[in-house]
C-alpha cells in the first residue's frame, strides 16, 4: 500500500495489476486480491485495478502504459527486479521500469511473513490494513 500511495502521486493513472501466476500458490484468489486492493485504495482517485495472465511486457503494451512501477525492499529484491526489468525491456523496449524504495518501516515485510503470523493467529494489525487483516482471519 505504501508503494501504491506514493506511486499514484507520480502518474496520471496507476494500474495495480494482479498477476495470475501459475508458479505460486496464493492464499487469496485473483478476484479476492483485486477486491482487497480496491478496498484499501478506494480513496485514491487515479487507481485502476486489473488482472492479467500474460507476460508483463505484453500486458504493458496492451494497456499502452509507459512504465512498470516496482517496489524494492532490499538488495535481494533489487537483483531480481533488475533481471526482470532487463527482460521486460528486451521484450518491450517502449516500457521503462521505475523502482521505488519501500518505506524503511516496511522493509522487512513480505506476504510470506504476514501469512505465517496470521496462520498461527498472531497479531497482524500493525502490518496490514484492517480489510486485509479481516480477510486473513477468515482464511485461518
Amino acid at each position: 500500500l505504501d508503494i501504491i500511495q506514493r506511486a499514484a502521486k507520480q502518474f496520471d493513472v496507476l494500474i495495480v495489476a494482479v498477476l495470475n501466476n501459475r508458479s505460486k500458490n496464493p492464499l487469496f484468489t485473483v478476484e479476492e486480491r483485486m477486491d482487497l486492493i480496491r478496498q484499501v485504495t478506494g480513496h485514491i482517485p487515479n487507481i485502476e485495478v486489473d488482472s492479467f495472465r500474460d507476460l508483463t511486457a505484453n500486458y504493458v503494451r496492451q494497456k499502452n502504459a509507459q512504465a512498470i512501477m516496482r517496489g524494492i525492499r532490499s538488495v535481494t529484491d533489487f537483483e531480481y527486479e533488475m533481471q526482470m526489468a532487463s527482460t521486460n525491456h528486451k521484450l518491450n523496449p517502449e516500457a521503462e521500469t521505475v523502482f521505488m524504495m519501500t518505506n524503511p518501516k516496511y522493509s522487512y515485510l513480505s506476504s510470506s511473513i504476514v501469512k505465517e503470523i496470521a496462520a498461527y493467529h498472531g497479531d497482524v494489525t500493525d502490518l496490514v490494513p484492517p480489510e486485509v487483516e479481516k480477510a486473513l482471519r477468515s482464511k485461518f
